[in-house]
């Protein structure tokens, strides 16, 4: 536990170990993109990935026949790590409190702010510092729904997508509206084909997750489906913060409909920061299942039964 003194006379530095790896654990816990992609450690701002592109073969050879070989093709994509900031404020009676851990009641903010920014940016683009997204990655590898007369069909059309260009599905990110759809969806025995576990939801027996709306944009996608080691994450493990005392945070909006001045407001703020690398490296390994228009809420499909 970090206790408040060591804010007040360390006004800038690193999150103390212990609480960085909880807010990184929180973090991952509700970003998509970070649950369900390759996510590696990186020592540094830069890594090189190694990715197989294609392996080696094995021949059928007859007896005192010379065994061929063959050599498995590497590439070493470089991720670069980006900086993603939030503020915090607090107030000063809360710092000056010396029986509250102000690292430990701050932490699930900085962490939901976190996987928000991260999965909009990785995902869509949105607000990002990469050069690459899965949704525009995927291309051209989509389903509007509606094409097929149920819900569970245009799924299956999702996925084999994927499928027809060598890869195989094992995982799904969708809209949170698109539960309600979801539900209704049932195979020939009258079974939910998507349904709840501990650990994670399962669509077609495979993982799904859900973002809300300030992740996720309806306008492009209502669900994505794809092999998702093909997206690769690096993380820093450091998290680093700085207590603000004097700025104005102009996305904060009093009661005056003012914008809060934390000397004028007697507060305080606490910025932490992380560095985060991101990149798709296949993404004919995502398809996309579209609105049947830019204008159709995601979801609006009613569900069928499958066969």
């Amino acid at each position: 536990m970090a206790d408040t003194s060591y804010l007040k006379e360390n006004l800038a530095g690193f999150v103390p170990v212990e609480t960085a790896a909880e807010i990184i654990k929180a973090t991952v816990r509700g970003s998509s993109i970070l649950r369900l992609s390759n996510v590696q450690s990186m020592n540094s701002d830069t890594k090189k990935f190694p990715v197989m592109v294609s392996g080696p073969g094995a021949y059928w050879v007859g007896e005192t026949e010379r065994i061929n070989t063959s050599t498995a093709s590497w590439i070493f994509p470089e991720m670069t790590a980006k900086k993603i900031a939030v503020i915090v404020p607090v107030t000063r009676e809360k710092m000056n409190d010396t029986t509250i851990d102000v690292f430990g009641e701050i932490s699930p903010y900085i962490a939901e702010s976190f996987h928000k920014s991260i999965d909009a940016a990785c995902l869509f683009g949105t607000n990002s510092p990469f050069a690459k997204n899965i949704f525009t990655e995927a291309g051209s590898q989509t389903v509007a729904v509606g094409t097929n007369a149920r819900l569970d069909l245009d799924i299956s059309d999702v996925m084999a997508k994927v499928e027809a260009a060598g890869y195989d599905v094992d995982g799904f990110v969708a809209d949170i509206g698109f539960k309600n759809s979801l539900r209704k969806l049932r195979n020939s025995a009258g079974d939910p084909l998507y349904a709840k576990g501990e650990d994670f939801d399962t669509l077609y027996s495979q993982p799904i997750t859900f973002n809300r709306a300030n992740s996720w944009d309806k306008t492009k996608a209502i669900c994505i489906a794809g092999e998702w080691k093909y997206s690769i994450v690096g993380i820093r493990e450091e998290i680093q913060y700085e207590v603000l005392r004097e700025a104005t945070l102009q996305s904060v909006t009093m009661a005056d409909n003012k914008p809060l001045s934390l000397a004028e407001n007697d507060m305080v703020a606490i910025k932490a920061t992380m560095r985060l690398a991101f990149l798709p490296i296949k993404g004919e390994a995502f398809a996309v299942l579209v609105p049947a228009s830019q204008s159709q809420e995601a979801g609006g499909s009613e569900a069928g039964g499958s066969e």
